[in-house]
């Protein structure tokens, strides 16, 4: 169990790490990131699918224990 869960960790660590590469870098202190209309728009749907597969995932995991233990 032990050794599983460590699996899963690193599993977790190394998909969401992808998520923290790819992140805007922050506004300057001369530049207010609300008031710049220049700004570019940050991407939200490029990732949803690793989020969408993960929470398949999840769900039969936990169906399978579910059903084991009933």
């Amino acid at each position: 169990m032990k050794n599983n869960l460590l699996k899963i960790y690193f599993l977790s660590f190394f998909l969401l790490s992808d998520f923290i590469m790819f992140a805007q870098p922050g506004v300057d202190d001369d530049e207010s990131g609300l008031e710049n209309d220049d700004a570019p728009a940050a991407p939200i749907n490029g990732k949803l699918i690793w989020l969408l597969v993960l929470a398949i995932v999840y769900a039969a995991y936990t169906y399978k224990n579910k059903r084991k233990t009933a």
